[in-house]
């Protein structure tokens, strides 16, 4: 049975891409200061979901370009929204599987790396994941109104729906 956080993950993602729906590629690299772009933003989280769920994980990188397009601390990027969105769809494809294996033992451990033990446990880190996913939608809503978009939707949506609270039980 699939951990109940990973289904308030997938949550995110749908609100993610539910936020960005109708976007323009010529709106998607407009940057308004000292916002990045919203492309910035799909290769910016498909990036974190490759790095802690393919590379940390499984010792894979699957779509390097990401890693430019997104560089942390690096400078400011306007991916071409199509690419963004298909490298985004590539590495969720192949990060779901692993996800689906977590288990509440699991979540409570660490990834090692190069020897050294990462700070944050495999839950804090979903939950940093689904938590950032948030934050971008919030983000990309105020760009959006910012260029004039109208009824730019609500959120959080269909939770109840989708990604219920189901108590676990180990």
């Amino acid at each position: 049975m699939t951990h109940p956080l990973i289904p308030q993950l997938r949550f995110a993602r749908s609100e993610f891409q539910r936020a960005l729906d109708g976007i323009t590629a010529e709106e998607a690299v407009k940057r308004l200061m000292p916002m990045n772009c919203m492309s910035w933003m799909i290769a910016h989280l498909g990036r974190q979901e490759q790095d802690y769920w393919l590379i940390k994980a499984q010792g894979k990188i699957l779509v390097p370009e990401v890693r430019e397009w997104a560089a942390s601390g690096g400078p400011a990027t306007t991916p071409p929204l199509a690419e963004a969105w298909q490298a985004w769809h590539t590495i969720i494809a192949a990060v779901d599987p692993y996800l689906d294996t977590l288990t509440t033992d699991v979540l409570l451990t660490h990834y090692v790396t190069d020897g050294q033990r990462h700070w944050e446990s495999i839950g804090t880190q979903i939950r940093r994941t689904t938590y950032h996913y948030f934050y971008h939608i919030g983000e990309s809503q105020a760009i959006r109104q910012l260029m004039g978009h109208q009824n730019v939707g609500d959120f959080v949506g269909h939770i109840g729906d989708e990604a219920p609270y189901i108590p676990e039980t180990r």
